[in-house]
């Protein structure tokens, strides 16, 4: 029996993936084994930044060094748009991009023959189908990601994710409700809906179909307690969006909307599809609907051309939004986007000393919305066990941890908020 590893850089798609590609393995006879020892080694990259590149290339080439007798089988995002490049890396076997992973196993095949280095790297072109990758088997687990859509159109100055993804194409409704029945039978009580612009869903599929349409039917799966979404833009939650989710019980009320800047002159230079007043109206809908709803975001910081006067109108647009918790990044060239090729970059120093100021306004704000929900009472799905504490999430995503005598692994119960201690938000059981 050949033995695999698998390696997983970037985003919650590219975990699905990973997990897709390792049942498939596994169906084909092979056997994961994280040993260093393994027969295949496969690395799932990103391309999302340059500094993502350098350590996909990293990880290609350590993997060969440990274990020089292995097939090294690269694939995702970074494979996609630098195929040559991925090529010429000493020890590479196989390269994929972000197509026919199906072929994995036939091509390993192939390989333990005696052939070649093989390269299946196909352009995504416009009206191609969506890859369905299935997972079935996977057990013990409380939450599962779906991947229900790939690809974006958006096309921002800073992002490469276009071209390595393709066109946007939606997963068929019907298969997706079928994964998410298969899924409640292996016991998860929690599915998130993930993308790469999930707020795509369904306009490149036959009929009036939207995320809605989709969130609706996963959510009548029986054994499915809880639906959330993965990152959306602000223009997906509208007015009949949410009339529609707030009557779905199992709908957990948190909001990824993505923000990246709260300057409106950084946000047209971004090609950002919205405004700040845009998001602003969004984050108010929401909140006359769910008063309690988790409203986090991205926020990049040391943009091309981004002033101190465009960081401050960023940094007081954020402060105004209350999130309940904030992800920054100081902005990272990417390679062959607009971006890139601004001659305004902004120093290094600079971006550090402004996403070090955000991230202490993102930590100030969640103290403070963990401030506004103690004493209060929420259902919690438990997912793990540490330190004596078994923890799990509040239906807006807060990571709580409570004491129990009883094993309340996988079970759905209500706690209170009681307070916050070294980054850890305690609770006890029942309602207040």
């Amino acid at each position: 029996m050949k033995r695999f590893k698998i390696y997983t850089l970037g985003c919650k798609v590219n975990q699905y993936e990973t997990e897709a590609v390792e049942e498939l393995l596994e169906k084909e006879g092979y056997i994961l084994d994280p040993d260093d020892e393994a027969d295949v080694v496969l690395i799932n990259t990103c391309t999302v930044t340059n500094e993502s590149d350098r350590k996909s290339r990293q990880i290609i080439r350590r993997h060969k060094r440990k274990n020089p007798d292995c097939k090294v089988v690269v694939f995702g995002c970074y494979a996609q748009v630098a195929r040559e490049e991925v090529a010429k890396i000493e020890g590479v076997d196989l390269v994929l991009g972000t197509k026919n992973r199906r072929d994995i196993p036939e091509h390993l095949t192939s390989l333990f023959e005696g052939a070649e280095q093989i390269i299946d790297v196909e352009s995504h072109e416009p009206g191609e189908a969506f890859e369905t990758l299935k997972i079935k088997e996977i057990e013990g687990r409380t939450r599962a990601y779906m991947k229900v859509q790939d690809g974006c159109n958006q096309y921002c100055s800073y992002c490469i994710i276009p071209y390595a993804r393709g066109f946007i194409r939606s997963r068929d409704l019907e298969e997706s409700v079928q994964e998410a029945e298969r899924l409640a039978k292996n016991g998860f009580k929690e599915v998130v809906l993930t993308g790469i612009h999930i707020g795509s869903y369904g306009k490149d599929l036959e009929g009036d179909l939207g995320l809605i349409d989709l969130i609706e039917a996963i959510a009548g799966v029986e054994g499915i307690e809880r639906v959330r979404l993965s990152s959306v833009e602000p223009m997906t939650i509208t007015e009949d969006f949410l009339s529609r989710v707030e009557k779905l019980e199992n709908f957990m009320p948190h909001f990824h909307l993505s923000l990246q800047s709260g300057a409106a002159k950084t946000l047209r230079a971004m090609n950002r599809k919205y405004t700040p007043e845009d998001y602003r109206e969004t984050v108010e809908r929401i909140r006359r609907v769910y008063p309690d709803a988790g409203i986090t975001t991205d926020v990049i910081v040391g943009f091309p051309g981004e002033t101190e006067e465009d960081f401050e109108e960023s940094y007081a647009f954020v402060e105004e939004m209350a999130f309940s918790d904030l992800h920054v990044f100081p902005y990272s060239q990417r390679r062959n986007t607009p971006a890139a090729k601004r001659s305004d970059q902004v120093p290094g120093e600079i971006k550090k000393d402004r996403a070090a100021r955000m991230i202490e306004l993102g930590k100030a704000m969640r103290r403070e919305f963990i401030g506004t929900i103690a004493g209060k009472s929420y259902p919690v799905l438990f997912e793990e066990e540490k330190d004596g504490l078994f923890f799990g999430y509040t239906p807006n995503y807060l990571r709580v941890g409570v004491a129990s005598d009883e094993n309340i692994q996988n079970a759905l119960e209500y706690v209170t908020i009681v307070k916050e201690n070294d980054d850890i938000i305690l609770g006890h059981m029942g309602k207040e």
